[in-house]
């Protein structure tokens, strides 16, 4: 299993598939921004992070352009993270509140986390055929991570993706529209699914998505795990 993890990593961290997303990401990382101009930018597409036998599966959007894009590990380095590690931490999912860089001591515990692109998008949009190429990866990862009980989307693109994955699978989930705290029961053998508001600074600064709005979105996730857990 170990070895199927790193040949995926390998593969992710080496891909050069889409021309667009290749030279962004690129020369975000020559750029950089004036408050990082030190620093050693990443540039490579992000593979995912956490404990691979969680229980727990979180899928982002894409990397961003001074975040994962700079630091190498997926939510580190910008105010997305920001929010979603303190929350984790306050669920009991991370070991801190903070994440700063890929060697910054930070662990998820029964948590993993992943994105439906994995190269930093012009504008944070990835276009369709983008993400269609970047769909395997996502689905060699879900297939690694065999103790999945929850998947967390956050954001439409997010929750788009997945349910695009499960129908090019085979699969037959129901039509569901996107909204925060949306949840469904996708069949048998299938994680419960839950839909967030991505949290990113646009939605936090505005208050379209609280920390009170967040929090309960993981008190639900909890609910659910010691649901199944204990019957």
């Amino acid at each position: 299993m170990t070895d199927a993890w790193e040949q995926l990593n390998r593969e992710i961290i080496a891909c050069r598939r889409c021309p667009r997303l290749v030279a962004w990401r690129e020369e975000v990382a020559r750029t950089k921004r004036r408050a990082y101009r030190e620093q050693s930018y990443w540039g490579k597409p992000v593979p995912g992070f956490g404990d691979r036998h969680a229980r727990l599966v979180i899928i982002g959007l894409a990397p961003g352009a001074h975040g994962s894009n700079r630091t190498g590990r997926m939510f580190t380095g910008d105010s997305s993270g920001d929010t979603l590690f303190a929350a984790l931490h306050r669920a009991g999912f991370a070991n801190r509140p903070t994440a700063t860089a890929s060697d910054d001591g930070l662990e998820l515990r029964d948590a993993f986390i992943t994105a439906v692109a994995r190269c930093v998008p012009p504008r944070n949009r990835p276009t369709a055929q983008e993400l269609a190429t970047c769909r395997p990866f996502l689905a060699r990862e879900l297939a690694l991570l065999t103790q999945t009980r929850v998947v967390l989307a956050l954001g439409k693109v997010a929750f788009d993706g997945y349910l695009r994955l499960l129908r090019e699978q085979g699969d037959a989930p129901p039509r569901l529209k996107f909204g925060h705290g949306v949840s469904a029961e996708l069949g048998p053998g299938r994680p419960w699914l839950i839909a967030s508001y991505h949290p990113s600074r646009q939605n936090t600064q505005t208050g379209r998505l609280t920390m009170a709005m967040f929090d309960e979105i993981f008190q639900r996730i909890r609910a659910y795990l010691a649901q199944s857990e204990h019957p």
